[in-house]
């Protein structure tokens, strides 16, 4: 295997394990997982931060559906 597709390889699977991470941590820390998981897996390090970040009592923040989103749009 040539050395550039091995760590293209490496890279991806990567950002797939910082990914899941990322959304197992999101949840136990109660934060948005989708928006975190997206992140990691552009940026993996970003983890990291989310790791440092303190837990969010309440409840877990709800992202407003489509409908929800175009009404407040116009």
């Amino acid at each position: 295997m040539g050395g550039a597709v091995f760590w293209i390889s490496m890279w991806g699977l990567v950002a797939i394990i910082a990914s899941a991470v990322a959304g197992i941590l999101a949840g136990a820390k109660n934060r948005d997982y989708s928006f975190w998981m997206a992140w990691s897996f552009i940026f993996p390090p970003i983890v990291l931060i989310l790791a440092l970040l303190p837990r969010f009592s309440g409840p877990r923040p709800r992202r407003p559906t489509l409908d929800e989103d175009d009404k407040n749009l116009y």
